[in-house]
């Protein structure tokens, strides 16, 4: 495994293997690597011949009061679990590296990074297809791994290759869960006792719906009250939103269809964390 730091060293050491015609795969990460992490890469491992994974926390996705000094860091434990992974190459730049002096340049998926967690993140889809841009330019990969749980991002980059003609295929996997069924994510860390056993409550809104939807239930205003309704028992759980969307089209679902698959999206503040979940509604 190979531990690289700027683009020129990536570069060289990828333009080698490209002129062999190796498959090159690629997991953009912000490192605190967990079960859902190694996921991705494992998939990326078995279906390519070269897996290159980056680490980076990305400044531009943060706003001016989110936590990005504070978002966990470990590179010695990542690297430990990427050997273990058999990674191939781990790419570690820096902020200076990704984005020099006076930078001014970023990509946005105007309607689709406006909604949802663009509500409440508005600069944030901006500074993800921005980086994720530089990266697949950087890296040149013939496919990247995604996971679910980040739903919206998934949509944007998939929207962002094909509007501007990007040879990367973009593969999206399951989410992973702890045991006790929160959503895996680095975050996670940041939950106490008490709000981490309230957190539990998103898991448990995703089986009621799935329920409902088994049975029958096709109005999406009905599910969605009924998982607020759910999510309210728990005092220290503040909502932001709970939508029901097309995965197609993401658009907003105003009848539900069995022809169709749909996104029941969450996202809730479990005291000072936000967490963001979601499940397929499908026959």
């Amino acid at each position: 495994m190979k531990v690289l730091r700027t683009v020129k060293e990536i570069r060289e050491n990828l333009n080698n293997l490209r002129k062999e015609d190796k498959v090159i795969s690629f997991v953009p990460t912000m490192g605190y690597l967990h079960e859902g992490h190694l996921s991705l890469i494992k998939y990326a491992k078995k279906n390519s011949d070269v897996c290159v994974v980056s680490i980076f926390v990305n400044p531009t996705q943060f706003g001016p009061n989110e936590d990005f000094n504070r978002y966990p860091r470990d590179e010695k434990r990542d690297l430990s679990l990427l050997e273990s992974e058999s990674c191939d190459f781990v790419f570690i730049p820096s902020s200076e590296e990704m984005y020099g002096n006076d930078y001014q340049t970023f990509v946005k998926v105007k309607k689709y990074s406006e909604i949802l967690e663009g509500e409440f993140r508005p600069t944030h889809f901006e500074g993800v297809t921005t980086v994720v841009l530089k990266l697949f330019n950087i890296i040149q990969p013939n496919f990247a791994v995604f996971g679910q749980k980040d739903a919206q991002q998934a949509f944007i980059i998939k929207k962002m290759v094909n509007d501007l003609n990007i040879p990367v295929r973009i593969d999206v996997l399951p989410i992973v869960r702890e045991v006790d069924g929160l959503a895996m994510s680095s975050r996670n860390v940041y939950l106490n006792e008490e709000e981490r056993r309230q957190a539990l409550a998103l898991y448990k809104s995703i089986i009621l719906a799935e329920n409902l939807y088994k049975k029958g239930e096709r109005n999406p205003i009905k599910i969605i009250q009924k998982v607020k309704e759910l999510l309210s028992e728990y005092p220290l759980l503040k909502i932001d939103y709970v939508e029901i969307v097309d995965m197609e089209t993401f658009d907003k679902a105003n009848n539900m269809i069995d022809q169709k698959k749909y996104y029941l999206l969450l996202a809730v503040r479990a005291g000072n964390t936000r967490l963001i979940d979601n499940t397929i509604l499908r026959v």
